[in-house]
C-alpha cells in the first residue's frame, strides 16, 4: 500500500510539474499536460478530482494579479455563468459515465485540439461573432471542464481566436477557471468523487505546479514559441495514444 501511495505521489507530482511549465510559459494550460498524463496512470475521476484545488489556488492568484487588465466585463460574466452550470452538468457524466469512456473522449478530445492547432493555427473570431458564441462556448467548455478536467479544446480554441491582448486574455481565462473550480469542488463533494485524499493530494500538488511555472517561463525566453509549441503537442499524442491504448 505505502509502494502505491507513493508512486501515485510520484506521477502527481510529475504531471503537476510538466503542468507548471506549460503554465509558466504560456499562462494557461496546466491542465491540458497534468490531467491526461495522470489519466493515462490513474482512473480519470482520481485525475479530474486531484486537479480542482491546484486549479482553483494558481487561477486565482494570476486572477488577482491582472484583475485591473479586464475590459470586457458583461463577456466575462456571460462565460464564466455558462461554463459554471456546464461544469455541474460534466461533473454528473463524470459521476455516471464508465471510465472507458470518458478516457476515450478525452483521448479523442486531445487529438482534435493537436489537429486544430496544427491546421487552423491562425483562426479569428470578430468580437460580434464572439459574443453569439460566447454562451454556448462557456457551457461547453464549463461541461468539458467538469466531465474531463480539461477544457481547452473549447477554452483556449474560442478565446485565442478572439485575440485579445495578453493580460485580459490571462484575467479571462483565470477567472473562468476559478469560477468552474468552484461548482466542482463542492459538487464532486456531493458525488462522493471528491475524498480527503484527493484534497491533500491537491494542496500538495500546488508546489511543483507552482515551483516549475517560472521554468516555463525561462525556457519560453530561451526557446522560439513555435519550437516549444510543437513539443507540447508532441507529448499530447503520446499521451492521448497512451490513454487509448490503456483503454
Amino acid at each position: 500500500m505505502a509502494f502505491i501511495d507513493l508512486q501515485i505521489l510520484v506521477i502527481v507530482g510529475l504531471a503537476f510539474a510538466m503542468g507548471g511549465i506549460l503554465k509558466g510559459a504560456t499562462g494557461v494550460g496546466a491542465p491540458l499536460i497534468a490531467v491526461p498524463v495522470m489519466t493515462s496512470f490513474v482512473d480519470i475521476r482520481f485525475a479530474v478530482a486531484v486537479f480542482v484545488v491546484p486549479n482553483l489556488v494558481t487561477n486565482l492568484i494570476q486572477a488577482i494579479i491582472y484583475r485591473r487588465a479586464l475590459n470586457n466585463r458583461l463577456f466575462l460574466l456571460i462565460l464564466c455563468l455558462s461554463a459554471g452550470f456546464g461544469a455541474f452538468a460534466g461533473s454528473l457524466m463524470l459521476y455516471r459515465a464508465s471510465g472507458g469512456v470518458l478516457e476515450m473522449f478525452m483521448a479523442g478530445l486531445v487529438l482534435f485540439y493537436v489537429g486544430f492547432r496544427l491546421f487552423k493555427p491562425d483562426w479569428q473570431l470578430s468580437m460580434p461573432m464572439a459574443h453569439k458564441l460566447n454562451m454556448p462556448m462557456g457551457f461547453l467548455a464549463g461541461f468539458l471542464q467538469g466531465a474531463f478536467g480539461i477544457s481547452t479544446p473549447a477554452t483556449l480554441t474560442f478565446l485565442n481566436a478572439i485575440k485579445f491582448e495578453r493580460t485580459e486574455f490571462i484575467i479571462i481565462v483565470s477567472a473562468f477557471f476559478v469560477t468552474m473550480s468552484l461548482i466542482q469542488l463542492p459538487t464532486l463533494f456531493y458525488f462522493g468523487l471528491m475524498q480527503a485524499e484527493h484534497l491533500v493530494l491537491g494542496s500538495l500538488a500546488v508546489i511543483p505546479l507552482m515551483a516549475c511555472m517560472p521554468i516555463g517561463a525561462y525556457i519560453l525566453r530561451r526557446a522560439t514559441p513555435n519550437l516549444f509549441d510543437k513539443v507540447i503537442l508532441v507529448i499530447l499524442v503520446g499521451v492521448a495514444i497512451r490513454l487509448i491504448w490503456a483503454i
